[in-house]
This record gives C-alpha cells, sequence and structure tokens, in this order.
C-alpha cells in the first residue's frame, strides 16, 4: 500500500465515523481498548492498554474514531477494574465474555489458494450455524450476539452471567465439545430396563438421546438414514447401507428389515431391535463427529483477556463493515452486499488495479476486474485497496 493509497483510506475510515453512531458493547468502561493506525510500511502497530476514558472521554467512541482514522479497531472480552494499566497481571480481572471465532481459512476443506472469497464465507456461515446449534440447544444460551468480521468469518459473542468467571480450562472444555469431543460411541448411550412383555427376566436395551447433545445429532442422522431407506426401491436402500464400511449384504437386509417392522422404536432411540442397526450407528457416530463439530479457533474461546474487533467499526483488510447481525436476519445475510459502508456507495474514484482477476462485490454474481487505471464505484474501490488489490491514483 503506497503513501497515497494509505492516506485516502485513512481519511475516508475518518469521514465514515463522522457520520456513523457507534456505541460500545455492555460494560465499555470495564474494557481495554486498542486499535491499529494506518502506518507506513507492511507492519502493523498496536496501540492498547487503553480505558473507555481514553478513547471516549466525555464523547463518544465514535469522535475518537473520527479523530483517529484507525485502520482496525478492538476491545477485550475480559472486564478489569483498571483497564489501562500496562500489565495484565495489573488490570485486576473481573470476568470474561464467552467469545467464539469462526475463520474460513481454518475451515476443514477450505484452501483459501483454490477458495474463491464468497465460498469461504458460504462455507464459514454453515459452520456459524452449527455453532449456534450448539449455543442454544445444548447450552441454552437464548441471545448470543452474532457479528461478520468484516473479513473472513464471523464472531459470536455470549454475555450472560454464568460465563463470566469460566476460566481457561473450562472454557477449553466447551472448545472440546463443539469441536467434537473425544468419546466412544459407548459413552453417548443410556441404557434403559425392558420387563414383561412374556420375558421371563428383565433385559436391557442401549438406547441413542433424542433430545440433545452429541447423542440426538447421531440420533438424527440414524434417522434421516432410516426414513431415506424406507422411501428408495429395495434394491438402492441395499445398495445404500453396503456403502457403509464393513455392512454386507446380509447386515443390509436386516437393517432394512429393521427400518420397516421396527420404525417406532428407532425413533424413540432404541439401536438394540438388531446388531446391525447398532453396527450402522457406529458408523453415523463416526461420521457425525467428522462432519457435525463447529470449527472454531480454540485460541480465540480459551483467551480471557483477548481483544476483538468493535461491532461498528470498519475492518481495515476489506473496507467493509463489522456487522452485528440479527438472529432472524442470519439467513439472507449477504456480507459482500450487506456489509459495505452505505457512505463509500455511489461515488466514482480512479485506481490502479495491480492484482486483475475474478472478484465478487456488491451482490452475488463474479466479475472481473482488469489491470491498470480505471474509474471505479468507491465502495469497490476502498475494498480492492484494503485487500492489497489496487493503489490509489490522483484525480
Amino acid at each position: 500500500m503506497n503513501e497515497r493509497t494509505r492516506t485516502y483510506l485513512s481519511g475516508r475510515f475518518g469521514e465514515y465515523y463522522r457520520r456513523s453512531d457507534i456505541e460500545g458493547p455492555p460494560a465499555s468502561n470495564e474494557r481495554e481498548w486498542g486499535h491499529i493506525p494506518f502506518t507506513p510500511g507492511d507492519g502493523t502497530t498496536m496501540i492498547r492498554h487503553q480505558s473507555w476514558f481514553d478513547v471516549a472521554g466525555s464523547g463518544s467512541i465514535t469522535d475518537f474514531l473520527a479523530r483517529e482514522q484507525p485502520r482496525h479497531v478492538y476491545h477485550s472480552v475480559g472486564r478489569y477494574d483498571d483497564p489501562d494499566a500496562s500489565r495484565m497481571g495489573a488490570k485486576g480481572w473481573r470476568g470474561a465474555d464467552l467469545v467464539f471465532d469462526l475463520d474460513a481459512d481454518h475451515l476443514p476443506g477450505v484452501d483459501p489458494e483454490a477458495t474463491s472469497y464468497p465460498e469461504m464465507l458460504a462455507a464459514c456461515k454453515e459452520a456459524l450455524f452449527a455453532l449456534l446449534d450448539f449455543l442454544e440447544g445444548d447450552f441454552g444460551f437464548t441471545d448470543p450476539t452474532v457479528v461478520f468480521s468484516g473479513g473472513r468469518g464471523y464472531h459470536v459473542h455470549v454475555r450472560a452471567d454464568r460465563v463470566q468467571e469460566l476460566g481457561r480450562d473450562q472454557r477449553d472444555e466447551i472448545v472440546e465439545y463443539v469441536r467434537g469431543p473425544d468419546v466412544a460411541f459407548e459413552d453417548l448411550l443410556r441404557t434403559e430396563t425392558v420387563e414383561g412383555l412374556g420375558l421371563k427376566n428383565p433385559t436391557q436395551k442401549r438406547m441413542l438421546p433424542t433430545e440433545g447433545g452429541w447423542g440426538a445429532r447421531v440420533h438424527r442422522h440414524l434417522l434421516d438414514l432410516v426414513d431415506e431407506l424406507r422411501e428408495l426401491p429395495e434394491e438402492e436402500a441395499l445398495a445404500r447401507l453396503q456403502e457403509f464400511d464393513g455392512v454386507g449384504e446380509g447386515k443390509a437386509t436386516a437393517t432394512l428389515r429393521a427400518a420397516t417392522d421396527n420404525y417406532d422404536q428407532l425413533r424413540e432411540g432404541n439401536i438394540d431391535v438388531h446388531a446391525a442397526v447398532v453396527s450402522i450407528a457406529k458408523r453415523l457416530f463416526e461420521q457425525t463427529l467428522a462432519e457435525d463439530g463447529a470449527p472454531i479457533d480454540e485460541p480465540v474461546t480459551t483467551d480471557i483477556n483477548r481483544l476483538i474487533r468493535l461491532p461498528g467499526s470498519l475492518h481495515g483488510g476489506s473496507g467493509l463493515v463489522v456487522t452485528e447481525i440479527d438472529r432472524g436476519d442470519l439467513d439472507d445475510f449477504r456480507p459482500l452486499r450487506d456489509a459495505i459502508p452505505a457512505q463509500f456507495r455511489g461515488n466514482e474514484i480512479r485506481v490502479d488495479v495491480v492484482d486483475p482477476g475474478p472478484a465478487t462485490f456488491g451482490g452475488e454474481q463474479g466479475f472481473m476486474i482488469e489491470g491498470g487505471k480505471q474509474a471505479v464505484d468507491e465502495a469497490l474501490g476502498v475494498f480492492l485497496m484494503a485487500r492489497g488489490r489496487a493503489e490509489k491514483v490522483a484525480e
């Protein structure tokens, strides 16, 4: 990024903040604040150990941001007695929000070199929904705050009172559970005693939980498979079952019969209707652990002093808004459409594109960016310059 580009972006970021009304998170005065300015060169300098008084004083955080024109803005997840103390041990830790970071670069199956930016964002949203399923369904958090990071992923903040005093080890246990616990199949099962029905002695049946947790996830996959089998012609159903390792014609036939004759028991979670069903359930257990976890960034969640991006601020690597999203709006949220600053729309500027090629911006359709000097919409120009694909030229 050359000096003209840096000066231009810094000025336009400042103009964005002058026309914005940004509020801090709950307990802003108990948090540490930090920012990265538009400094010359390739390196970055974090200015941190600031208090709310340092950044807002008697005014607002927006006044500070309009004046300083930072490239990135952060606040701590932790709350402190003295947030501006220069040593962490002197701050007086009070507690910390439980935060999760989903970054497309770290998602399994995503190669940043071969996957387009829109494709990475779409994959990250799928992981986000998986994470929210854990937080809302398994942990019972009713109001997590969801934020598009402005870059390649999403942040989720849980600020419930019951998480504030969790230590690093407890947060690490949450990470392990969400990513996929190190458990055996039998650990998920519960055993129920069956009496009556003409049986001389009581017997035991193994049950997959249906009400929640990883056991319920395995049961959901099992029941989905059973419903699929019941819809298929017999030959196709048997072939489908034999796709599982170790399942031959005999086990496939027994499982298909159980899917028909013992459907109600399977729906209730009973896998002991036949040994073949147990074999299939074990395969689905392995698949569920591999596919259903949320690939969160472990160091972010376990760090009780972490700095995280301020919602409403601009991401200096994209020019997009760090956007808080209502839970009901997640399905329709499109980062490359909905996180574009309104202040940058509708003006043409001249840039020199130094990294031409495919791009997606402002909608769902991709297009080609030609190299060289050209006039573009300012929102696109800021995006290209922030990502290092263009430099500002004189108007």
